[in-house]
């Protein structure tokens, strides 16, 4: 089934959007680290350039996964998006440690901050692009699904969580509690890992073939099951690779059929179940009864 023009030009919106975003906090959080010496900071620098590095891997794995089906792969490229999202896990996961070293280091010896102002202002300019893009991912994974994107959002939800931190941090700090900068680094390194393992179980299951979910399937029984001249249906399976579903079940028709009979019937089922799910792509195969 071909890709839509408009869901590839939101998928590459998407992916360019945030390596664009991605690019700007690296350079911002990078100055006011360098001024301020937080930690916290440092934890929002390192967790950008992972953003950074794990978005123009999505890019490449998007644009790679638009690729329409070939002889080679005539179910299309849609698993580079579940791949991508496994790299993602492993750079989120990598800054979550690398953070929480830090600021265990930190918290052995506070250290006063400073510019604490400039800091302050990079993460309200931090919030407000992390909103933006937020926004249009979730867009985008409304009308296509994409599982690079979904996984691009959710470490960019936790970034707006981490930067919330690191801003609450920045101000307590201003008002001499240098010490909190530290514990505040080691609980967003908690967060971080844990988005890290989520990203990567969501993955995973693409990878593996996993069924897609029991109430969705249910509903495709039961539109197969209402289209006239069939008796029942069963053997159904489900998979999904990029943002296409590959389903497969049997009708049971009765035998006297002839085989165009049988055919204009087997039609009917995968236009009512690709009508209600578009992402699906339908394959049945009828059983005489």
């Amino acid at each position: 089934m071909p890709t839509s023009k408009e869901h590839a030009r939101l998928l590459r919106l998407a992916t360019r959007a945030s390596l664009a975003v991605a690019s700007i906090l690296i350079v911002a959080k990078a100055v006011a680290w360098w001024l301020s010496g937080s930690v916290s900071l440092l934890a929002g620098l390192t967790d950008s350039v992972l953003d950074g590095a794990a978005s123009f891997l999505n890019l490449l794995a998007v644009h790679y996964a638009l690729r329409p089906a070939d002889d080679d792969h005539r179910y299309g490229h849609g698993k580079a998006e579940a791949l991508a999202g496994m790299a993602q896990a492993l750079f989120i996961g990598s800054s979550a440690v690398l953070i929480g070293y830090q600021a265990w280091k930190q918290a052995q010896d506070p250290q006063p901050l400073g510019a604490a102002g400039v800091g302050i202002a990079v993460m309200i300019l931090s919030l407000a692009l992390t909103v933006a893009l937020l926004a249009l991912q979730y867009k985008v994974i409304r009308e296509t699904g994409s599982t690079a994107v979904r996984a691009d959002s959710l470490h960019y939800r936790s970034d707006l969580l981490l930067n919330g931190s690191i801003l609450v941090a920045l101000v307590l700090a201003s008002y001499g509690w240098p010490q909190l900068d530290a514990f505040f680094g080691l609980g967003i390194a908690l967060y971080i890992l844990w988005s890290a393992v989520h990203i990567a179980r969501e993955s995973t299951a693409i990878l593996m073939d996993q069924e897609l979910p029991l109430d969705v399937s249910e509903q495709m029984l039961a539109l197969a099951c209402n289209v006239p001249g069939v008796l029942g249906a069963h053997d159904l399976r489900t998979r999904m690779s990029g943002n296409h579903w590959f389903v497969q079940l049997h009708l049971e028709l009765p035998g006297q059929l002839s085989l165009s009979q049988a055919h204009g019937i087997c039609e009917d089922v995968e236009a009512a179940i690709e009508s209600q799910y578009p992402r699906a792509e339908v394959l049945v195969h009828a059983d005489p009864v």
